[in-house]
């Protein structure tokens, strides 16, 4: 029997993209060179966000021959297709979140970090109707934070 989950083991740790093959297979992407390393790359551990810049020095680092083009055509790609979310922070400034639930982020401004924030530690109490024949898709808070001890009082 142990024979059988080593080879077992073996299969896995033999497929280092298989992972990210298969989330892209779910999706109905066709798993081009350069989209297997970039999915291996964003998806390969724990949530996290990371700037299309982030992303394509760390995949520089990892000897990947891409463009930062690419790079920011296959984020809106996997981004398109529900794989990753979008958080604009400011304007020409976004990161690309690997946790697609809702959750609202703490925006560390004088770090350039972005946070997820737990869904049950805050709360919108009240929406405004939404125009005649919209409705609310979804809400993103953005907290935005300051190194120092000064705090916004409302």
């Amino acid at each position: 029997m142990t024979g059988i989950a080593t080879d077992m083991t073996a299969t896995t740790d033999s497929r280092p993209y298989a992972k990210a093959l298969e989330r892209l297979k779910t999706v109905g992407l066709r798993p081009t060179r350069q989209r297997l390393a970039l999915a291996k790359l964003l998806f390969d551990g724990d949530d996290r966000h990371v700037s299309a810049e982030q992303l394509h020095a760390e995949a520089v680092a990892a000897d990947m021959r891409v463009s930062l083009a690419t790079v920011y055509n296959t984020l809106h790609q996997f981004t398109s297709v529900g794989l990753l979310r979008e958080v604009v922070v400011e304007s020409g400034r976004a990161y690309f979140d690997t946790n697609t639930g809702n959750h609202h982020h703490f925006y560390h401004v004088d770090e350039g970090k972005l946070v997820d924030i737990d869904q049950s530690r805050l709360s919108v109490a009240t929406l405004p109707e939404p125009p005649e024949g919209t409705s609310v898709d979804r809400v993103d808070v953005i907290i935005r934070l300051r190194n120092g001890q000064g705090s916004v009082q409302s």
